[in-house]
């Protein structure tokens, strides 16, 4: 693969509060796809001097942006997502969650015990996120492995970065779709990894992670079970649902008494609560547990989308609490459970959710500006997924998974450009109306992957 430069405005956020927009600048990424220069205020005339006196390759791409007009970003990271339910996207709005599942989820996640039927969705579905600008995916499978190294498979052949795991549920789930045992869904999940491995051994693109679908789906020697896994890995991560809704949380204290209805002592009893641990939801949380979830370095998947619209009730997350306690925070789609898979919905979702926080604290958690909603799209994503050393912003020595920004793309329903815009409108007017017409090129690792 080539080396590449690109030239025009970079924009990416070192922090919550730390956005950059760096105009004229110049990024250079190698053959390899990594970041290893990044110039600022060169005018374009200098560009090819400056490469030369860098020893740049005359064989480099060279993409000079169009200016006002076009921007880099990072690629936008999902933590949280179920692959097995992107064909049944806006079925069951408005249900209460344990319904939703039994009602429309398990019977179309059940379909997925057809390997054909599973390549042709999850085919589509890696498509269709790319093609969106998601460049890192944290993939729930179904329950079936064969269906989950097929997932693992379609991400790596389509050059997306993803955490892929196949869901683990031996109960409270209906017999034709459910694991037929403990040491079944054990095994499984071991051949799941052991794939995953196989054909990424360097876990450059694709990694496993342990996958509890939640508490309520999971026996207690499942549990243990899975617990013993994550201790023989220790770069293993996990993710599973965690105080999503009140229905679900009630449902987890009767079935767990011992633990008094915290759902962190729950699953750190049985180790699958650390630094590795993606937790989706988090929308009602006790004092105690968001001491847990900090100490423990957790990470957060908010999914203000599906928050909103199935689960029963309007479930604002604290993120601003997250976000003054030093908790990781991202974004996911969730998008089975919602009406859209667009990252971009998501920071529009999570700004009203913010809003709607600030109302029920009394002002105490204040709502989310622009730039945090794009930090947790970016670098707060991952930082969940554990990938912050690789991904995420533009430092030097990052892979180079980006996004080339058309803010008049052909079609688009963007908000239009007046002249007197700066750099941080047309940026604002992107995050707040644009769609993935603007979203013109996508790169993972240095590589051209829009469908």
């Amino acid at each position: 693969m080539p080396a590449r430069v690109f030239h025009g405005t970079i924009i990416h956020s070192r922090g919550p509060s730390d956005l950059l927009i760096l105009e004229s600048s110049v990024l250079v990424v190698s053959d390899n796809g990594k970041i290893t220069n990044v110039i600022l205020g060169i005018p374009k005339e200098r560009v090819p001097s400056l490469l030369s006196s860098l020893n740049i390759p005359s064989s480099a791409k060279i993409r000079y942006l169009s200016p006002r007009r076009e921007f880099l970003i990072p690629g936008f990271v999902d933590t949280h997502n179920h692959a097995p339910q992107w064909a049944q996207r806006g079925l069951g709005q408005s249900m209460h969650i344990l319904e939703w599942l039994e009602q429309v989820t398990f019977p179309n996640e059940a379909r997925f015990a057809d390997p054909a039927y599973a390549r042709r969705i999850y085919s589509d579905c890696v498509e269709s996120f790319l093609r969106q600008g998601v460049t890192t995916a944290s993939y729930y499978g179904s329950m079936h492995a064969e269906a989950t190294t097929i997932l693992a498979d379609l991400c790596w052949e389509k050059g997306q970065r993803a955490l892929v795991g196949k869901c683990n549920m031996d109960r409270n789930a209906p017999p034709y779709y459910r694991d037929s045992s403990v040491e079944a869904s054990l095994a499984d999940t071991e051949a799941c990894i052991a794939h995953v491995r196989r054909i990424d051994p360097q876990g450059a693109l694709v990694q496993p992670v342990l996958t509890p679908r939640f508490a309520i789906s999971c026996t207690p020697a499942l549990l243990e079970g899975l617990g013993q896994i994550a201790g023989a890995n220790p770069h293993l991560p996990i993710q599973t649902h965690f105080n999503e809704a009140e229905q679900e949380m009630r449902f987890t204290a009767e079935l767990f008494p011992e633990f008094r209805g915290s759902e962190a002592d729950l699953y750190a009893h049985y180790g699958l609560l650390s630094s590795r641990s993606i937790l989706a939801h988090c929308c009602h949380m006790s004092e105690h547990e968001m001491r847990r979830v900090q100490e423990l370095g957790c990470g957060v998947a908010h999914c203000p989308v599906s928050n909103m619209t199935v689960g029963g009730g309007f479930m604002a997350a604290p993120v601003r609490d997250f976000l003054s306690r030093g908790i990781k925070v991202g974004l996911g789609t969730d998008s089975g459970g919602g009406f859209s898979s667009s990252i971009l919905d998501a920071m529009r979702q999570a700004l009203v959710a913010s809003n709607a926080r600030e109302v029920m604290s009394e002002g105490r958690d204040k709502g989310l500006d622009i730039g945090e909603l794009f930090f947790l799209a970016t670098l707060g994503g991952a930082r969940v997924c554990g990938l912050e050393d690789k991904i995420g912003n533009f430092e030097v020595g990052k892979e180079f998974d980006a996004l080339v920004i058309n803010a008049n793309a052909p079609g688009g329903i963007m908000t239009m450009l007046e002249d007197e815009d700066s750099p941080r409108t047309i940026f604002d007017k992107f995050i707040m109306t644009s769609d993935d017409r603007n979203i013109t090129e996508v790169y993972v690792r240095g590589r051209s992957v829009k469908p």
